[in-house]
């Protein structure tokens, strides 16, 4: 058997149209508050992240129509969009999906919010789900 490499989950990303209403949603909701708000220009979203214990809730919106958010906005609506894994070496951890054959979306680590470094692993490898690791 592998070495587990998935140390716990990172977020639960939700792809929203407006992210100020999903905001207000989780906070009049369930008493959750934002820890930290980032623009990710390369992926061309806005984010909020909402402290969950040691994880996060991540409401995503699209700042450009080409985004991969904007887009799924667009065919599926609004829900999970993803699941982000923590892992000690994202590297690592990239490299045994593609040596297990898995299909991954980024060839290598990249630069990711809040300081960290991740990846993503195409949904047609994860029985539909995609999957972000993230190194912190």
């Amino acid at each position: 058997m592998p070495e587990l490499l998935l140390t716990e989950i990172d977020h639960v990303a939700i792809a929203v149209n407006d992210l100020e209403a999903a905001i207000a949603f989780y906070e009049t909701t369930f008493g959750a508050t934002v820890a930290h708000r980032e623009f990710i220009e390369i992926d061309g979203v806005e984010e909020a992240l909402l402290k969950v214990a040691d994880s996060y809730i991540q409401l995503l919106t699209p700042t450009r129509d080409t985004s991969t958010v904007a887009k799924y906005l667009s065919t599926k609506g609004e829900g999970i969009h993803h699941v982000g894994y923590r892992v000690a070496d994202c590297g690592i951890a990239l490299e045994a999906v593609k040596a297990a054959g898995g299909r991954t979306i980024d060839d290598a680590p990249r630069p990711g919010s809040r300081g960290t470094t991740v990846a993503f692993i195409h949904p047609k490898t994860a029985f539909g789900t995609l999957i972000e690791l993230v190194e912190e």
